[in-house]
């Protein structure tokens, strides 16, 4: 009898609990290139959710949700986890609300991207708005946690140190790349102690448009990848060769993922600098990354923020949300 009670207790937890022992390969940097277990390389195309703190008020943060994101034809999602949130909520329960989102993007063959949503100078401590405060400290403490907790999980792929690093034009502060490499050179240190395989990815100035400091001082740290944000407005048609003088270089050498991109018409709700374009940058930005094979991730899947992808929570798609998800499901 002892034999078949164990092989009911197997069969039960095979039915009715998560499977996790069931991994999606692990991705890896070899060379320039981002691969799985088998060498395959790969490229990402995917969608930056809203906060999970937002989402999960609002009733969102859920299935119906992440399998609406794959339906687009998403491979990999993004969280912006706010410092004011991540407070707000405190770390017990906001490492439940990444656990469900993780758990969810796995059994929907989509990666994740953990970032963290600051803007600002973290040398100095001075942030664009009030939702962006962080500290040095809170933010070696942040990758810290995120290390422990995400060891061996390989849906968890990419750790995002810092989402848009800017002195404001001077009005935050200074900050030398210098100072910038090494602070993000601390974050990969933490994180590598704890044995987290996880990939880091650094930003450039200029709200993580610039790398150009790339090519002369990269980061001293093997296997990690590159960020840049080039909404439409960073710079003026044509676009193409300023973005490879600007940070499109890096693919030459580094993996590279454009972890927001997006635009909206002029007129449109939330329209603001630098994002107010049309169609004709969705086709620069996705035929430049082709041909270069940079990955990508749309801002933002949320009817709120913008510029919103979807108009509300039926996910009829916006203005760019035609456009991207028709350019996601292509092959």
């Amino acid at each position: 009898m002892k034999n078949y009670k164990g092989f009911a207790i197997l069969i039960f937890l095979s039915l009715f609990l998560p499977d996790i022992y069931s991994q999606l390969p692990k991705i890896s940097v070899k060379g320039k290139d981002l691969v799985d277990d088998s060498g395959k390389v790969l490229i990402f195309r995917g969608l930056n959710t809203s906060d999970p703190d937002k989402l999960e008020t609002q009733g969102h943060w859920d299935s119906l949700y992440f399998a609406e994101m794959k339906n687009w034809g998403s491979n990999i999602v993004r969280f912006p986890v706010h410092p004011a949130a991540w407070r707000k909520r405190g770390q017990k329960n906001y490492l439940e609300l990444l656990d469900k989102g993780v758990e969810m993007a796995r059994k929907n063959n989509m990666y994740v991207i953990i970032d963290w949503h600051s803007i600002g100078n973290l040398r100095t401590e001075m942030y664009q708005a009030d939702g962006y405060e962080t500290t040095q400290k809170e933010t070696f403490e942040f990758w810290r946690t995120m290390a422990k907790h995400f060891k061996g999980n390989n849906t968890v792929a990419f750790f995002e140190l810092y989402n848009e690093p800017t002195t404001y034009n001077g009005q935050l502060g200074t900050c030398s790349w210098q100072q910038w490499r090494e602070l993000m050179e601390e974050c990969i240190g933490i994180i590598r102690a704890h044995g987290n395989t996880a990939i880091p990815l650094v930003a450039g100035f200029n709200w993580a448009y610039d790398l150009k400091e790339i090519r002369y001082n990269p980061i001293r740290a093997e296997g990690i990848a590159y960020v840049s944000h080039p909404y439409p407005q960073k710079r003026q048609k044509p676009w193409e060769g300023q973005w490879e003088e600007d940070w499109g270089f890096v693919a030459e050498a580094y993996p590279l993922i454009l972890t927001e991109i997006g635009f909206c018409g002029a007129d449109d709700r939330g329209a603001h600098i630098p994002v107010i374009s049309d169609e004709s940058y969705g086709d620069a930005i996705t035929n430049y990354c082709a041909a270069k094979g940079i990955s990508y991730v749309v801002w933002v899947f949320d009817p709120q923020w913008a510029p919103h992808l979807f108009n509300d929570w039926s996910f009829e798609p916006s203005r760019q949300g035609k456009y991207f998800k028709a350019a996601l499901q292509k092959p």
